[in-house]
């Protein structure tokens, strides 16, 4: 049995995320910096597991000023909170390559389940030869179950800030290296 750790490669995986503006609109923004791990069960993918860490200060919706408002105590509260956490708990197969993966999404303090709808896009070489796998995922959350409930009424009715958050993932991981046995 081989090394079945699999790295997500940050510079081909993206964390990306949506939420209604002002009830008309959609703001979409990504997360940049983050780290993870992928435990992948070659003969059962539902015994696979997944632990991502994401950095909470690279939030990044285009704009400086939300960023910033973002990563302070109404939102993110960064400095307090400076890590958005995903463990996997179970995968359930639904189809040949589509899942459930299912575990605890932790935000700024705050832990609940979440079930992520993830299908396996499949394995390849590259042509340096580092064997690679792909997944994309989606969820969605209610932002205020994790703390996130500021907000502003808005004049004309509704609120400045949906609570539900659409979550899109495209990640794509590389085999570890082998560890070398003293």
């Amino acid at each position: 049995m081989g090394n079945n750790d699999w790295n997500i490669d940050t510079a081909h995986t993206a964390i990306n995320f949506s939420v209604r503006h002002m009830v008309i609109s959609k703001v979409r923004g990504r997360f940049a910096k983050y780290s993870g791990t992928i435990r992948l069960d070659d003969g059962d993918v539902t015994r696979s597991s997944v632990d991502v860490s994401i950095d909470a200060s690279s939030i990044d919706t285009g704009v400086a000023d939300r960023d910033t408002h973002l990563r302070s105590p109404d939102f993110f509260d960064v400095e307090n909170f400076s890590e958005l956490r995903f463990r996997s708990k179970r995968i359930e197969q639904i189809e040949k390559t589509r899942y459930r993966v299912i575990g605890d999404l932790s935000i700024r303090g705050v832990t609940r389940e979440v079930s992520l709808d993830a299908e396996y896009g499949g394995r390849a070489t590259d042509p340096w030869g580092n064997e690679r796998v792909g997944f994309v995922a989606k969820t969605t959350i209610d932002r205020s179950d994790f703390g996130l409930t500021w907000n502003q009424a808005l004049e004309a009715g509704g609120i400045l800030v949906g609570d539900r958050v659409e979550i899109d993932l495209d990640v794509e991981a590389v085999r570890a290296a082998a560890q070398s046995v003293a």
